[in-house]
């Protein structure tokens, strides 16, 4: 009777253990997929390195996440403990746990925090500072520069040698090399010399997060590396039947479209202007290529093309030489390359600006010549120089 009585209460225990595990795993899961309890979008920063513990530990005392141990166990869990990136980044009000370690294991640039950019552009470069407004979950410019011609506000001077300041170089699509060495000349938070200028359009236009002190030509590097990595998976998958035989040819195509236009839904049927007139042996007739080789990629021309410069027979002269110039005139972006390898299928020949920042096409010179008076009327409005055109 003693053991049956004996029995029965471990069995009893047993149960009321198990109803009790239960219970608090069911309390776990559900507090992991609730709700978090910040009313706010906050900036959580993880340093290289950090363990679960040290960021669930963060989490909990900025009032991100409401228990560090379930954090802990559900991320343990799902087997994503290793994933989390370090970095800033902005997890939004009231985010769950799970939809936590999301924004925690996303990767790619930080996305909140205070964070000095140079912006790399064709006609200028800023320095500018950012910081989160706790109010929208938003990035808020607070001050900005341009380091070749003003001194940095005393609010970016400090921000730029702050430990815990994020460096980012953004590059535009269509600066030349010359442009974007000059530009990270002009940083301070950046060392080490640049040799040698790298060769045009072998820089990939993209956002670069770097450290402070980083070293100029390894930025370069990453930046070829990458230009040359997207260019031979796109010339991999280009169309066939193409008139240029390498991939330095495509993009050098490239270039040019990105030059002409930055109308995005107009990059393939530029491009197929330019792959029809090289096939029916005519030339580009291009004025960007005109005034790379004028000004060699260092800076913009700010002035008409005169007429001694059309006729004057360079490398560079589209109007003057058959079928690419020797060499791209800019860094072109992934889009352009894309269309350089992938053109609309078109009987275009000629285009021309239509006044709205695209370009009106056509198939004929005598479509093209009503274009063009049409273009010619709006110079005349803006009081404009008028401007090379095609077939002119």
């Amino acid at each position: 009777m003693i053991w049956r009585h004996f029995a029965s209460n471990l069995l009893t225990l047993l149960i009321v253990v198990l109803v009790a595990v239960a219970a608090a795993i069911a309390w776990a899961k559900h507090e992991y997929s609730a709700p978090g309890p910040s009313a706010t979008a906050q900036c959580v920063r993880i340093a290289p390195g950090a363990s679960l513990a040290a960021v669930s530990d963060q989490l909990v005392a900025q009032g991100v996440v409401s228990n560090g141990y379930i954090f802990r166990a559900g991320t343990d869990y799902q087997g994503r403990s290793r994933g989390l990136k370090f970095g800033s980044w902005l997890v939004p009000p009231h985010s769950t746990m799970e939809q936590v370690v999301d924004v925690l294991s996303a990767g790619g640039p930080s996305t909140c925090g205070t964070e000095v950019i140079l912006r790399v552009g064709v006609r200028e470069n800023a320095v500018v500072l950012r910081d989160i407004d706790p109010a929208t979950g938003q990035m808020m410019e607070q001050a900005k520069y341009n380091p070749a011609t003003e001194p940095a506000p005393e609010a970016l001077a400090t921000a730029e040698n702050s430990a815990d300041t994020r460096l980012r170089i953004t590059v535009a699509e269509g600066v030349t090399s010359w442009q974007i060495v000059e530009a990270l000349k002009q940083v301070p938070f950046m060392g080490g010399d640049v040799s040698k200028l790298p060769a045009e359009g072998s820089l990939a236009p993209d956002t670069y997060e770097v450290q402070q002190g980083a070293d100029r030509g390894e930025l370069l590097a990453d930046m070829a590396a990458r230009q040359a990595t997207y260019l031979a998976a796109a010339w991999e998958k280009r169309e066939p039947g193409l008139p240029y035989d390498t991939p330095e040819e495509a993009l050098t195509m490239a270039s040019i479209i990105e030059k002409e236009t930055a109308v995005a839904d107009e990059r393939r049927v530029v491009a197929s202007v330019f792959v029809n007139r090289m096939r029916q042996g005519m030339r580009l007739e291009t004025d960007p290529t005109v005034i790379y080789g004028i000004t060699k990629g260092e800076g913009v021309l700010d002035r008409g093309i005169r007429g001694s410069e059309l006729r004057r027979r360079t490398p560079y002269n589209t109007y003057q030489i058959p079928g690419l110039p020797p060499t791209p005139i800019a860094n072109p972006g992934r889009a352009s390359i894309d269309a350089a390898m992938d053109p609309e299928d078109t009987d275009f020949v000629f285009f021309v600006a239509d006044g709205s920042g695209g370009h009106a096409f056509a198939r004929t010179l005598q479509e093209h010549n009503q274009n063009v008076a049409r273009w010619r009327e709006i110079e005349k409005q803006r009081g404009q120089a008028l401007s090379p055109v095609q077939g002119n």
